[in-house]
Parts: C-alpha cells; structure tokens; sequence
C-alpha cells in the first residue's frame, strides 16, 4: 500500500516520491511580506523540480472585503470552490500526493497544507526545513518551468478541517483556548507594524509559530511538539483549541504541529488580528 503523508516528510521520503509512479503535486509558495514579488523571484532563481508556484496573495488568499464592503483581514481564504476549481487546472486528483514547501520556516506552507484539507484533499504534506533541508541533502535546483498539467475535474469533498468567523469567536470567549502565533511583541501589543491596532484578542495566549522549529529549521519531533502544546492546552481538548495569528497564515504552523503531534480538531480563525482589530467595537487586550 502506498504510504500517504499528511503532514511533514522528509528530503529523502520526497526524493523517493519523485523516483516512484506515484501521481506526485509539487508546490513551492515562498513569499515575503514585506517584497510581494521576492518569492516568485527566488522561485525563478532556482525551485526544486517539478514544483509550480503559489502566491499568497494571488492563488491562496481572496477579497479582502465582503459583499457589505466589511474588511475581512489581510489573507482572507478565497471561495472553497473557486480553491478547487484553481487546484483541479494545476492537476490535483483524487489520489494526489501533495507536497508544499516554501524558504522561510514552512510559515506559508502550512497554510497551503490547510487548505487542501479544507477543500477534502488529506494526502498533503509539508516538506520538513523547506527548500534549505532539499539542497542540505545534496539535491538540486532547477530554472526549468514544471510541466504544463491537464485539468483533472477534482471536486470540493467534505473539509477535513474546520474554522470559525469574528462573531461566532467573540460568542466563545472565555470557553475555549485561543492560540496566537504571532512574535511576543506584538501580541503583547508593544509594536504592531501591519495592523490597524496593538494587542491581541482577550483571553488569548501566546504561541510563536517559531517555537516549533530546530535550529535547522525542521520541525520538533512529534513527541516534544505533544508535551508543549498539551501544556499549553490544558485543560481544553485540541477541539476546543481556536488558532489565530496576524492574517490567518502563521496560525495554520500551530496547526500543523499539532496534527504532527496528533493532536487534532483544532479550528481556525481565518480573519485573525488584522481583522479582529479593523472593528473598534472588538475588545482587545495588551499585556
């Protein structure tokens, strides 16, 4: 039976993947907030092979406003059937095994990772250290632009994850664990370079996506990613665990660690801070 990878392997397990039969998606997404266009540069640089490329901006994020004109945050998700509908024309099937990776600690690969869960794609799984680990163990990069893929009629099936709105997130305040993963700083409201206010959202606590990972840039081992994140949960169940972060991109690294760890059933607060803070109304709290 063919082995599935839901959420990390390793350079040696893709390398293998590329080597087999297997009906194998390969999606670099590096991005950089602050340079829109620097991750489609350094993919032009040099990608693995056989990768396309994803914006953050462009493929993986939708309108920033809803039909009443409302801001609903940075990176808000796109339409789940227009999402499908995308990934359908780059050639996911049914029985795709899905890799994404990006340069900059699996931040933007992780949210890529959610949403083909969200969509009802479960063989996804994120490259552990990025493109770094790829070329630290010896493999190439390549210029040569991926093979042009066939559509292949791939449908929404039933999510595999779940999220929630603003409203129904202020409802739940108080009977639920919500998780940032945003820098220390700005959680604690000292700076906030991106948003329309300081702070984050009351009752929340703090877990930079960043403490996930080794030196190397790899993800903990499972084991340790379990003990800190069961502390931290304590005493909710990963079910009644809410995540967010600035833009509902860094959020979805918590998520991944904690599928890694298998502790799953968590949700998402797609809006984040950048929408939560756009409303004066919301409170919010520093500290």
């Amino acid at each position: 039976m063919t082995i599935k990878f839901r959420t990390l392997l390793n350079a040696a397990e893709l390398q293998a993947l590329q080597a087999s039969q297997a009906k194998l998606l390969l999606f670099d997404v590096g991005f950089d907030l602050s340079d829109t266009t620097a991750g489609e540069q350094a993919f032009a640089a040099g990608h693995l092979p056989g990768a396309s490329y994803l914006h953050l901006d462009r493929q993986l994020s939708g309108a920033k406003t809803d039909a009443q004109g409302r801001f609903k945050g940075r990176h808000p998700l796109p339409d789940r059937d227009a999402f499908a509908q995308q990934m359908s024309e780059l050639g996911l099937q049914a029985d795709s095994q899905v890799v994404v990776y990006d340069a900059q600690g699996s931040m933007y690969a992780a949210r890529l990772w959610w949403m083909l869960n969200w969509i009802g794609h479960e063989a996804v799984a994120v490259l552990d250290g990025g493109r770094q680990a790829w070329t630290a163990a010896g493999h190439t990069l390549t210029q040569q632009p991926p093979a042009r893929r066939c559509a292949s009629g791939f449908q929404t099936r039933a999510s595999l994850v779940d999220s929630l709105s603003a409203e129904e997130l202020l409802a739940r305040i108080g009977r639920m664990r919500l998780i940032d993963a945003r820098a220390a700083e700005r959680f604690r409201g000292e700076i906030e370079p991106l948003d329309a206010q300081a702070g984050h959202i009351p009752g929340a606590s703090n877990r930079f996506f960043k403490n996930n990972l080794q030196a190397d840039g790899s993800f903990k081992p499972a084991a340790m990613l379990h003990a800190e994140f069961s502390a931290l949960l304590a005493p909710f169940t990963p079910e009644q665990v809410v995540h967010q972060c600035g833009s509902g991109v860094t959020a979805c690294h918590n998520l991944l660690a904690m599928a890694h760890a298998g502790l799953t059933g968590s949700l998402l607060y797609p809006g984040s801070w950048s929408e939560w803070s756009s409303d004066p109304d919301r409170p919010i709290a520093k500290g």
